[in-house]
């Protein structure tokens, strides 16, 4: 059967699937307080409010039918829940036997516990020592005896079962099987939680909390792989997101703009998913322009805006910057996103002591908001206070363990501490998860240096340059590498390759010192009017400019020495053979370059 589509393109078949799933899994997640995904299956379902079913929508069996005597019961603690008044709830639903009923005691169990934590909490930086509450091992003891007691024939079923009532024998439907991976999820249990939370999105696959909770567990692609997912539509949503958290972001657009093309190109959610792509891809320009339409169709959404605000400190945008944040104020200034954009506008100014308070209080709301560690480690380094900037990034591994900006800045801080040794670890880290970022590859090349691992150098330096150099110094680093090996011939190729790869760039003092090479290297073999055209251009530098002036009456000395005595000028047949090429308009032309390979071969 062929899809069916409408005259804009849209997958109507595949529409109206969407529409009467979201329907009833909304209704679901009401019933139980789960407002996040609630909000989330919402701001779906108004992307097809004008698609047309043909039966009548689709509805959840009513409580009475559901509960039976225990609705009284569930009514009175459903609205302590609503008023986070979770021991209440806790309380008047521990007799309850339904699986609504048990959701609802075990969930208001484990939020109280939650909530007493972070209420707990007297310095941000010790936030996560009291992970493994009392309450964890609680709620993991009575769990793990309902589930030892369930037998369910879905767990190897590769297909899953889409109807939201269904439940594993012993009676844990997807929704409690979903509280007791989170719980196994918080003591560390990983192996378990994968187990548990698949079997939860095979019993519910509209339940995207739970997919969000497989995902943070999800290390590379090869474990997402092994994993047997639910034939579902939310898969591709769950697949999209994780490849986002892997930096596998090519993957990640592609299907997010299949499923834009397929009619939920209104979706705020996937418009932001996207943003975020073009932004782990460097490409900021797009992804501020994404941001800006967001802002546009639902000027008071604040998720993601610390994504946004992080753009905007990197093109240094500080005017933008601050409407945003007076913006956002006005909207919740208690919101974690709030506290990290106003976090960024200080930052931005140089005030790193107050942007540390943003983000101390970002943290007092969600302490395992992984964007505000990240950056207050960042203040610290800037404040250098290279302790509590450990602190932090080691609590940002904690909370996300894919974060390679954590890794990298750890890696920065024991640079600083100058232990090359703890820096190879963490460069490492940061670039297994970004293999092609040549920021990682450059830090990793200058830690192996440094332990003299010269070849391992070499290698990091020319990836670098072979992956799309973003700083463009690795020819520069392997150029000084070469140098300090007494390779000089191959150093001169790299700096002259360096200084014509860096022409539109305008002048820096790394290009000065590459000319002051060159010019004492052309120097060392008598090429005497390459050597006064490389010193006269390290005159415009101010580190090198008096080198520069030493150089030149050294060159006029030589000079005047060589006309009086011609037959010593014999160098200069030697450096025709090694010498860069000279620097002209032509910067594609590299047939005058020595044979030197600059390609990366692993």
């Amino acid at each position: 059967m062929g899809v069916e589509q409408q005259e804009d393109g849209r997958d109507l078949a595949f529409l109206r699937e969407v529409k009467r799933d979201l329907t009833t899994a909304r209704e679901e997640c009401v019933r139980r307080g789960l407002l996040h995904t609630c909000k989330w299956l919402s701001e779906l379902l108004v992307c097809v409010r004008d698609v047309q079913l043909e039966e009548p929508l689709p509805h959840c069996p009513p409580l009475q039918e559901v509960l039976g005597e225990e609705l009284d019961h569930y009514n009175l603690a459903k609205s302590y829940f609503d008023l986070k008044e979770y021991d209440r709830c806790s309380y008047f639903t521990k007799h309850c036997t339904t699986a609504l009923g048990r959701f609802l005691h075990l969930y208001s169990s484990y939020l109280s516990g939650e909530k007493k934590k972070n209420d707990d909490i007297v310095d941000a930086l010790v936030a996560n020592e009291q992970h493994k509450g009392v309450y964890l091992k609680v709620l993991h003891t009575e769990l793990s005896k309902m589930y030892n007691l369930s037998s369910s024939p879905t767990r190897d079923d590769e297909g899953g079962d889409n109807n939201s009532s269904s439940s594993s024998g012993g009676g844990m439907d997807a929704w409690l099987l979903w509280v007791y991976g989170v719980v196994l999820k918080r003591l560390d249990l990983t192996q378990q939680a994968v187990e548990v939370l698949s079997e939860a999105v095979h019993l519910e696959p509209l339940h995207w909390g739970a997919w969000l909770e497989l995902a943070a567990l999800i290390t590379d692609r090869e474990m997402l792989g092994t994993l047997k997912l639910p034939d579902h539509w939310m898969r591709r949503l769950f697949l999209a997101h994780t490849y986002l958290e892997l930096q596998l972001n090519d993957e990640a657009l592609e299907i997010y703009t299949s499923l834009q093309n397929a009619g939920l190109h209104h979706s705020t959610y996937i418009m932001a998913q996207v943003a975020i792509t073009h932004h782990n891809q460097r490409d900021v320009d797009q992804a501020v322009t994404i941001f800006k339409e967001l802002e546009a169709v639902d000027p008071f959404r604040l998720d993601n805006l610390d994504t946004y605000s992080n753009l905007l400190y990197v093109k240094e945008m500080r005017v933008e910057l601050s409407h945003l944040a007076h913006r956002i104020v006005q909207v919740d200034k208690y919101r974690v996103e709030t506290c990290c954009v106003i976090g960024n506008y200080y930052s931005l100014r140089s005030q790193h002591e107050k942007a540390v308070q943003y983000f101390q209080r970002a943290l007092r709301l969600n302490p395992h908001y992984l964007a505000a560690w990240t950056l207050m480690g960042h203040e610290y380094m800037e404040m250098k206070n290279t302790n509590a900037a450990i602190q932090c990034y080691r609590q940002a591994i904690e909370v996300n363990r894919r974060d390679y900006r954590a890794w990298y800045g750890l890696g920065q801080t024991y640079e600083i501490l100058k232990l090359p040794a703890y820096c190879l670890y963490y460069f490492k880290q940061a670039q297994k998860l970004r293999p092609n970022d040549s920021r990682m590859l450059v830090a990793l090349g200058e830690s192996y240096e440094k332990l003299e691992k010269t070849e391992e150098a070499k290698k990091c330096f020319l990836k670098a340059h072979s992956v799309g150099d973003i700083e463009g110094i690795a020819l520069l680093r392997l150029a000084k590498l070469y140098s300090r090996l007494t390779e000089a011939d191959r150093a001169a190729v790299l700096y002259e390759r360096y200084l014509q790869e860096t022409e539109e760039v305008g002048p820096n003092e790394d290009r000065g010192q590459a000319y002051h090479f060159l010019a004492n290297h052309c120097l060392q073999k008598n090429v005497f009017d390459l050597a006064y055209e490389y010193a006269q251009k390290c005159t415009l530098f101010h580190e090198t400019r008096e080198a520069a002036k030493t150089m030149l009456r050294e060159i006029a000395n030589r000079r005047q020495h060589s006309d009086q005595n011609p037959q010593d000028d014999c160098g200069s047949v030697l450096v025709n053979r090694v010498r860069p090429r000279p620097l002209g308009n032509d910067r594609t032309n590299n047939s005058r370059l020595p044979p030197l390979s600059l390609t990366y071969t692993p």
